[in-house]
């Protein structure tokens, strides 16, 4: 987490209750978890202890998020939008759970009535790339006729590593042409493939994403 001064929550502007929303955010995908409560207190908590302390309006008292369950946040970087009166929270949620659900994120409904929630329930909208992979990983559980996709698949590495080995060549030359549009087409489709090859070797794309991350800052190579 970057650090912060506590004389940062003076910055901010509180409701007549002394709270302020607060959103708390996947740090690897940008996936909306929840949203809850702060005040002066729960901050200040948050930053002495790197995990997220809420404020539950409910039951009038500080609410360490996961005590209970586990499933703690711990911060990545806390930030305040342009008026200063909602937070925005990066957080590395434990378990992959933040909904009393039991769901991944709050934000399931996109139906008419609504449902329970839970392990099964929709995932919360994220990053391009965390929605491509969802699909390629959808048509390998339940593969679809005609699916591009699924005839890669079914191909095995045999086929999938062939494309891959051509989209990167076609990615080469693309940047020896070096024109912006037909290098971002060719870097997608590479993407894609190296997706499919992910799903068919159970690799998920958060694998990828989690080392990226620990690489932020490692000592540089020689």
């Amino acid at each position: 987490m970057n650090p912060l001064s506590p004389a940062f929550i003076d910055q901010l502007r509180f409701n007549e209750a002394g709270l302020i929303p607060a959103v708390a955010q996947d740090w690897l995908d940008g996936a909306v978890l929840m949203v809850a409560w702060m005040n002066r207190e729960s901050i200040q908590h948050t930053l002495n202890s790197g995990e997220v302390h809420y404020w539950s309006r409910s039951r009038a008292e500080l609410w360490h998020k996961g005590a209970t369950s586990g499933h703690i946040q711990k911060v990545r970087d806390i930030r305040y939008d342009c008026d200063a009166d909602v937070l925005l929270l990066s957080i590395e949620q434990a378990g992959d759970v933040a909904c009393h659900t039991g769901a991944r994120s709050c934000f399931f409904e996109d139906q008419d009535i609504r449902s329970a929630g839970g392990a099964g329930a929709l995932p919360p909208p994220a990053d391009a790339c965390t929605e491509l992979y969802r699909v390629i990983d959808g048509r390998r559980l339940a593969p679809e006729q005609g699916s591009y996709t699924n005839k890669l698949l079914e191909g095995g590495d045999n086929r999938i590593l062939k494309k891959i080995g051509e989209e990167s060549a076609e990615f080469v030359m693309a940047c020896k042409d070096n024109i912006a549009e037909e290098i971002a087409g060719e870097a997608a489709d590479l993407v894609f493939h190296l997706q499919v090859a992910l799903a068919h070797h159970g690799v998920s794309w958060r694998q990828v994403q989690e080392v990226l991350a620990a690489r932020r800052g490692a000592p540089r190579r020689g």
